[in-house]
């Protein structure tokens, strides 16, 4: 937190998963087990962030040929309806105190949101969890824009957008990858490891 001082940023850049948006995909698992009529064990090591992942979160193919997928991957014979139910249930709630200091940040700065995710998760969020999402300027999702983080054309496509210089924005996330891709493209990172980080990092700002 020492580089963060009153003055020191014209803008916000949230990520959505682990940092507004609380996730456990354990949920997913259990879901797609249970239709399957077998253990969540029997496939939690299978599931793996590949190719066809990537692919879907920057909108590239449609939700069918990556259920498809993980049909394959997983070795579960569900129908896509099944896989959409377990893939949406991985959202358990706001993460603790995000919802007192995001409405707080916004009065003082433009505060933004960029997520990797993709088409599903985004209808799915949007509704849900509108009132939270209201407090930001934008979105920039990669199923949208094509681009994903950590690479270095997502963050410049991002800070372009904003309309802001990289060096006076302040951007939260809890991957190391992502905090990391943020800080070689000039932009101040803040890595989220508990609630407790974004508080910390607002109050510094003197949010």
């Amino acid at each position: 937190m020492t580089s963060l001082c009153p003055g020191s940023a014209d803008a916000l850049l949230f990520d959505l998963g682990r940092v507004v948006l609380d996730i456990d995909f354990s949920k997913a698992i259990a879901c797609w087990a249970g239709h399957a009529g077998c253990k969540p064990e029997a496939i939690v090591g299978r599931y793996v962030r590949d190719e066809a992942y990537r692919l879907h979160e920057v909108g590239r193919i449609s939700d069918e040929d990556y259920f498809a997928s993980l049909r394959s991957s997983l070795g579960i014979s569900i129908s896509d309806a099944q896989f959409l139910e377990g893939w949406n249930a991985i959202f358990a709630g706001e993460m603790p105190g995000i919802a007192d200091l995001l409405p707080r940040a916004a009065k003082q700065m433009p505060v933004y949101a960029f997520s990797n995710t993709n088409r599903p998760h985004v209808d799915y969020f949007s509704k849900e969890y509108a009132d939270v999402l209201r407090h930001f300027r934008e979105l920039y999702l990669s199923s949208s824009i094509g681009l994903r983080k950590p690479d270095a054309e997502a963050f410049d496509h991002v800070v372009a957008a904003m309309g802001v210089p990289a060096s006076r924005i302040v951007f939260f996330d809890d991957l190391a990858e992502n905090i990391e891709g943020a800080r070689a493209r000039g932009l101040t990172a803040v890595h989220v490891t508990s609630p407790h980080d974004v508080g910390l990092a607002l109050k510094a700002l003197g949010i």
